[in-house]
């Protein structure tokens, strides 16, 4: 199996010059970044703020080991009263990737991840935005190869943007074709 950078190379960038009518190689649209957000929004309202402590430290050490990046600290921008939530108390982490680590994190989640979470039937077309940017949801950090089942952790939610480069969704669509996702069947009528 090639490595996706260069399968992006040699084999993706001809096929869509030829298909999407590019002249020059750097028309062609790629994977720019891709974003890793969490947050613990189940724990918002507990009042034990030790315990508020140690999640956000097991969220930050699990989405280190996910993306081999450290993440960033994000704060909440306004009060909610009804979550007992003040402005600039730490809600969640990012992680943003670019070049190798990306390429890597891309390879992981399609040849890996997408395969081991429970019930896959593909990645639903209308993950991807007018702009070609796919947005995929993971309900626990556990699909990750990263996270050793025998040691007892506790699950949060992940969202993982692949930005792209792209126009519009079908040059989007196409690309990220290319490098592997796969997508949902759509229904037949009848």
């Amino acid at each position: 199996m090639l490595r996706l950078n260069e399968k992006y190379q040699k084999e993706i960038i001809p096929i869509l010059k030829k298909e999407l009518h590019f002249d020059n190689d750097l028309a062609v649209p790629r994977v720019e970044k891709i974003v890793v957000n969490t947050s613990y929004a189940k724990l918002l309202g507990e009042a034990n703020k030790e315990k508020k402590e140690k999640v956000l430290q097991e969220m930050e050490r699990d989405l280190a080991l996910i993306t081999g990046q450290k993440p960033a600290q994000r704060k909440a921008k306004k009060s909610i009263a009804g979550f007992h939530l003040r402005a600039g108390t730490p809600v969640g982490y990012q992680v943003t990737l670019r070049g190798s680590r990306m390429n890597d994190f891309l390879e992981r989640i399609i040849y890996l991840t997408l395969p081991r979470t429970r019930d896959f039937r593909g990645v639903n077309p209308q993950s991807l935005d007018q702009e070609g940017n796919l947005t995929l949801g993971f309900e626990e950090q556990l699909a990750f190869p990263e996270m050793a089942a025998e040691e007892e952790r506790r699950s949060f939610g992940l969202a993982v943007t692949v930005v792209t480069t792209s126009k519009n969704r079908e040059e989007a669509k196409r690309l990220l074709t290319l490098l592997g996702f796969p997508w949902k069947k759509e229904k037949e009528n009848g």
